[in-house]
């Protein structure tokens, strides 16, 4: 069945502004602007980007009742009425507290991991989050993975060994060093634990409300600002340590922060394209999973991660490594078996696999920018009609 042009359109909206998401975020990091000091330095601040994170969030609540708003006026203007599909919102928004807090907490540790290793293996390095959700669902919610998930995540971890050996092989560019790339992929890796638990999180209590996506993700987003708001007061006086490149040595300085945008007014560009993709992502990946499918989504996903690995390449932000492009193909063909696309399908089709998938199956799992878990069914609603759908949060 061909696409409708606007099954194209969202499909490059979600491909594009998800690559936007990490280039942008990437490319401030590597501007350079006068601080508070006279310094002439790189704008590292992965607290106040994560704010911006945030902010775009919140930007998908708002397209929520904007969306509301015109359907009801369109439902209005018709000579006959036609049944409400509104989802409710009298929800109680305590549920997201937790996974606010797990957002927060993940995507600051990613943002830093990100200072100090490369874009490409960072948005590889995030599909460790499928193999943690993956396990945790086992532990904790009492699923039963199939044998080609199980396959699945050991290729999808022999694959991200494999990009992580990569960023060692070779000449580092300048500025990077081995201990600051190990730490980076590190911390990168540990946020996917994180990650993984504000999925397990996510399932076990938001899901049993009708929550729309993005409603759901607007409500992380506010929570998500507001808890690292209230942080920036006391990380102000916190020393850094390795992490802090301000002048006063502290975990963040947004006086600082301000000062080089002041300074380098085109440090504009990418902070504000990091909270438009995040918002134009989410509402892009929704409207994928809804129109098209899980699979589509999930395939975008990759097509991302490759974009954004020929972009770093082009932008010099760093060498090309084989064992880079060995490491994306392993993970590909990892994150597809566990997600049983198009390899297993094809296999199945060919007659080289019989395994027919019971009803129970259980639902796809697969990475999304802001390094999410998204298990939407399409055109069903996330909530206690459907207890097995995770919201979709960027």
């Amino acid at each position: 069945m061909a696409w409708t042009h606007r099954q194209i359109i969202i499909s490059i909206m979600q491909v594009g502004f998800g690559s936007i998401n990490t280039i942008s975020t990437k490319w401030a990091d590597e501007m350079e602007a006068e601080n508070s000091a006279g310094d002439s330095v790189q704008f590292n601040h992965p607290y106040f980007q994560t704010e911006g994170m945030f902010v775009g969030e919140i930007l998908c609540m708002i397209a929520f009742y904007v969306f509301r708003c015109i359907s009801r006026h369109r439902r209005r203007s018709q000579m006959e009425l036609s049944p409400s599909d509104d989802q409710s919102t009298q929800f109680p928004k305590r549920i997201f507290m937790i996974p606010a807090c797990c957002d927060a907490l993940a995507t600051s540790t990613m943002y830093m991991g990100l200072v100090l290793t490369y874009a490409s293996s960072f948005q590889m390095l995030r599909g460790a989050v499928i193999v943690f959700t993956g396990l945790f669902s086992v532990a904790f919610l009492g699923r039963r993975l199939r044998y080609f998930q199980w396959i699945g995540i050991f290729v999808l971890i022999s694959g991200l060994l494999v990009v992580g050996v990569s960023d060692f092989v070779g000449e580092n560019i300048e500025g990077y060093t081995t201990n600051g790339i190990i730490t980076g992929d590190l911390m990168i890796v540990a946020a996917q634990v994180i990650t993984a638990t504000q999925m397990v999180v996510e399932e076990k209590f938001v899901t049993k409300h009708d929550v729309a996506p993005l409603l759901a993700v607007g409500w992380e987003g506010v929570m998500g600002f507001t808890i690292i708001t209230i942080l920036l007061v006391p990380f102000y006086w916190i020393p850094g340590g390795i992490f802090s490149t301000n002048p006063r040595g502290v975990l963040e300085d947004i006086p600082d922060a301000f000062t080089q945008i002041g300074n380098n007014p085109m440090l504009l560009l990418p902070i504000l394209g990091n909270i438009l993709s995040i918002s134009f992502f989410n509402f892009a990946g929704v409207s994928v999973t809804k129109e098209l499918s899980a699979t589509t989504r999930m395939v975008n996903d990759s097509i991302r991660t490759l974009i954004i690995w020929i972009f770093s390449l082009l932008l010099g932000w760093q060498y090309f490594q084989y064992l880079q492009l060995l490491g994306f193909l392993i993970y590909s063909v990892g994150v597809f078996l566990y997600n049983d696309v198009i390899i297993l399908p094809l296999l199945r089709y060919m007659g080289w696999v019989n395994d027919a998938l019971p009803e129970d199956t259980e639902p796809v799992l697969s990475s999304s920018s802001s390094g999410r878990v998204d298990e939407e069914v399409p055109g069903e609603k996330v909530g206690k009609d459907n207890p097995n759908l995770t919201v979709e949060p960027m």
